[in-house]
């Protein structure tokens, strides 16, 4: 993430009075762009969560909404298939945006701490883990719905009553899973303008937590998706399901299976899993 896109300033001379450079500043970055550059990402920060915000309320006023109006078009579980906890996260990112613009400081906006808002809604951002999670299963039910033109049309008149860019709804729906990935960018970015503290850094660490655990439980998720497909293709299957007891399989190969008293030689595939061989 580029939050600065222009040159670096300190590529360029600083000039004092008289005209000449001022060495001592020429070959580090001056506390005075040290602080313009931390303005720009504080800023960057507040202006795409606005965005992300108006964006959030299209989708649930300009798509939810008018779907729910149309129940001979779509079940109430398809709704939660499409959307998922979406409005959830519409609710917790307006009280989000409301903190960080409390924590703005209008006269010295590279003062702002807006650090202690991450650090305040980390574990409500954990709610972005289940529509992680869920998104796979949006975009396969959006692509079945799309088939069918009268879904096409109906989708579309939703996006230009709502005054809505030209994307279709999938891409709409990626917005939340590209938020989450991005915060820890912003704040990595802002902690290079920031003196070091120790609330920055937390910030920092609490935000690539959430994230971790968002990748880690869709890892999960998808662990126990394969297990139960395995599990499903071998005919005549006996005893008691693997996921009772297994979430992961961490190993599978041939071994060779000794019956004693011949010491009888056979071939047989085995697989170790979490809790289970």
């Amino acid at each position: 993430l580029r939050v600065n896109q222009d040159e670096p300033m300190e590529d360029y001379p600083l000039k004092v009075e008289g005209g000449k450079e001022d060495e001592s500043r020429r070959f580090g970055m001056g506390q005075t762009t040290k602080d313009q550059m931390r303005t720009n990402v504080i800023n960057e920060i507040i202006s795409t969560e606005r965005d992300y915000i108006k964006h959030l309320k299209d989708i649930c006023e300009g798509y939810i909404k008018q779907c729910r109006k149309r129940a001979d078009m779509f079940t109430e579980e398809q709704l939660k298939t499409i959307f998922g906890n979406i409005e959830d996260i519409y609710r917790c990112q307006k009280k989000f945006v409301k903190a960080l613009e409390k924590k703005f400081n209008k006269d010295h906006p590279h003062l702002s701490e807006v650090g202690s808002c991450f650090l305040e809604y980390q574990t409500e951002f954990q709610i972005y883990s289940e529509y992680c999670n869920n998104h796979p299963n949006a975009c396969m039910e959006l692509s079945r719905l799309t088939k069918v033109n009268k879904y096409v049309y109906f989708f579309e008149a939703c996006r230009l009553l709502q005054k809505m860019i030209d994307i279709s709804l999938d891409g709409f729906l990626l917005t939340p899973v590209q938020k989450i990935c991005k915060y820890p960018l912003q704040l990595a970015e802002l902690l290079k303008y920031t003196n070091p503290q120790h609330r920055w850094v937390t910030a920092l660490n609490a935000m690539k937590n959430v994230a971790r655990l968002i990748n880690e439980r869709k890892r999960r998720l998808e662990n126990i998706d394969k297990i139960a497909q395995w599990q499903s293709s071998i005919e005549d299957w006996e005893g008691e399901d693997v996921l009772v007891r297994s979430s992961e399989l961490i190993y599978s190969g041939e071994l060779a299976k000794i019956s004693p008293p011949q010491a009888k030689s056979q071939q047989r595939m085995f697989f170790l899993f979490d809790h289970q061989l």
